[in-house]
């Protein structure tokens, strides 16, 4: 059994003296772990860092078979990182984000996409944050939880239309509108407005973002199998924070 894909690398651990189990995200087959020959020496290494493109070659018994991957560098998004410590930990929670939560050889080419997109603009520390926050948006609607920021979900009414959406319900996800919202506010996750095209994204508005998308991130998509918010992503929103 063989197959060709474009992939990134999100991670990989050691496998006997000099090997490794690599995990990759592929455009077509996505998730995919598999034994990396040579995968601890210094050339495969540099090329199995988190987030750098492959093209990647899969070969195994069955489909079942855990296989090799014979991998060849396509672009070193990770190369990106090394602009700052922002970027390094964007990086790494987004790499682990996937690691937990796209299951087993599930193709999400348009996820594939946008995540190959993103990490191509590491290297800007000021576009990457805004980038990474509407990817985790994406990535929940890649796997069934995603948001309706385009319409009250009290009474209807329509973004298009001029709706004043500045909350969003911690239960369902769907947008609320100002009036609408007030009585209960304080239960409540605000709706920062450059998610919703108005305006650009300053500072707080950022980092409201990111909360507002860790607590979907963590409730719809982690808790249900035991798992947290990377601590790279955490760390990152505290740098963030200390910018303000």
């Amino acid at each position: 059994m063989q197959w060709t894909d474009d992939a990134l690398v999100l991670g990989s651990a050691a496998h006997g003296e000099n090997h490794t189990i690599t995990t990759l995200f592929c455009r077509e087959h996505g998730a995919m772990r598999a034994v990396v020959h040579g995968g601890q020496g210094r050339t495969k290494g540099a090329m199995l860092q988190p987030g750098n493109r492959v093209q990647a070659v899969w070969r195994g018994r069955t489909d079942d078979d855990l296989g090799a991957f014979e991998l060849e560098l396509d672009q070193a998004h990770s190369a990106g990182a090394m602009s700052g410590r922002l970027s390094l930990l964007g990086l790494g929670a987004m790499t682990e984000l996937l690691m937990r939560a796209l299951p087993h050889g599930n193709a999400y080419p348009q996820l594939f996409a946008a995540t190959d997109a993103v990490l191509s603009h590491l290297h800007d520390a000021d576009i990457f944050p805004v980038l990474m926050v509407r990817w985790e948006i994406g990535l929940l609607s890649a796997l069934g939880f995603g948001l309706t920021l385009d319409k009250c979900a009290a009474t209807g009414a329509l973004l298009e239309d001029g709706a004043d959406l500045v909350f969003v319900s911690p239960k369902s996800g769907a947008a609320v509108s100002m009036d609408a919202g007030m009585p209960y506010q304080t239960k409540l996750l605000p709706l920062p407005p450059f998610l919703i095209g108005r305006g650009e994204a300053d500072l707080p508005d950022l980092v409201a973002a990111y909360k507002m998308t860790g607590h979907f991130l963590q409730n719809w998509l982690l808790a249900p199998d035991g798992g947290h918010l990377p601590e790279a992503r955490e760390q990152m929103i505290r740098r963030l924070g200390n910018r303000l």
